[in-house]
């Protein structure tokens, strides 16, 4: 009995160290650097005639769908997603119109004035009904001779789907493809039907992330297809290289440690970055005509931007020293 007990203390006394052994801690994820993307409005040309049998007009579901979208990877934060504003200001400067939205050569030019990685662009390839009448006059049930008659349930399913593809800025390469299904039925309905108090899509004024729409049995299909189709190209963000943007600005603003420079998001600036600020310690000159060779320049610290509009940005200063307006801000070194 006395060597029972000695041998299960001494086993008691080794388990925590094996345990440790047997059971390893994992490693910390490690994290890359954020791709930096822009989603392209979807082309809708092939669904236009379904959208207006489903709405009763021409409603821009391109638009909508891609609202959507950018909502989905913005807050999954897999990429850094450009602004649509930034977007919408270059494809009108660039004179782009809707027939452009699926053409790889000018997307990947729109991405590279953009400064993305690379640039989302997609079809909508399927956007209606599905419906079926069970029972009820001329049905399938009739040559049965089970006498139903006009009574029949009318049962109403909702298909979205579309696809995506992932393009090479530099190279107009399509990196990958992706692609998102959804369907809804219900019975008793129709495809806008079960929202509350909705009004329909005229003329395209209504919001597809609105709660009325997320209701109807097209806006759960709508909903299914887009978070398959972010799913997808969250997978594959391994895929797409990293595009990097030289920053050169100087300091137009010296606060404490509140900086203002004079670049923003229309050169490649946004808010979480991290830039150096350089300060010119000396300056070399060609002793006999006096040019200017070369100016040598010291890091100073750097700054973390907190926020960014398309000529300027602000940023919160950690350094040694204390930067002055003219200072040069730089990609870090």
């Amino acid at each position: 009995m006395r060597m029972y007990l000695t041998l299960l203390s001494a086993a008691l006394a080794i388990s925590p160290a094996l345990a440790q052994q047997t059971i390893p801690t994992p490693p910390p994820a490690q994290q890359g650097p954020k791709r930096r993307i822009a989603v392209m409005d979807f082309n809708y040309a092939t669904v236009m005639s379904a959208t207006q049998a489903v709405f009763g007009t021409n409603v821009d579901i391109g638009k909508g769908i891609t609202d959507l979208l950018i909502d989905r990877l913005v807050n999954n934060g897999t990429y850094r997603v450009i602004e649509r504003s930034a977007l919408d200001k270059i494809l009108k400067e660039q004179n782009f119109s809707n027939s452009d939205r699926a053409d790889s050569n000018s997307a990947a030019k729109i991405g590279r004035v953009l400064g993305a990685d690379t640039i989302v662009v997609g079809d909508i390839t399927q956007f209606g009904r599905d419906d079926k009448n069970i029972g009820g006059a001329g049905s399938a049930f009739g040559h049965l001779g089970y006498g139903l008659g006009s009574v029949g349930v009318h049962k109403a399913k909702a298909v979205v789907a579309i696809t995506a593809r992932m393009i090479d800025v530099n190279t107009g390469e399509i990196l990958a493809s992706v692609s998102g299904r959804g369907e809804s039925q219900r019975s008793g309905t129709s495809l806008l039907g079960g929202g509350s108090n909705w009004g329909g899509g005229g003329g395209g004024a209504f919001d597809m992330g609105s709660s009325n729409f997320q209701q109807t049995i097209i806006g759960e299909a709508v909903n299914s297809a887009t978070t398959q189709l972010a799913t997808g190209l969250e997978q594959n963000s391994g895929k797409l290289p990293v595009q990097t943007v030289q920053i050169d600005g100087l300091v137009a603003d010296a606060t404490g440690n509140s900086i203002i420079i004079n670049v923003g998001t229309r050169a490649g600036v946004h808010v979480g970055d991290k830039l150096t600020i350089m300060h010119v310690s000396r300056v070399i000159k060609d002793p006999a005509t006096g040019k200017v060779l070369r100016s040598v320049e010291e890091p100073l610290g750097q700054i973390v931007i907190t926020s960014a509009d398309e000529g300027s940005a602000v940023g919160t200063f950690t350094g040694s020293g204390q930067p002055k307006v003219g200072d040069s801000v730089k990609n870090l070194q």
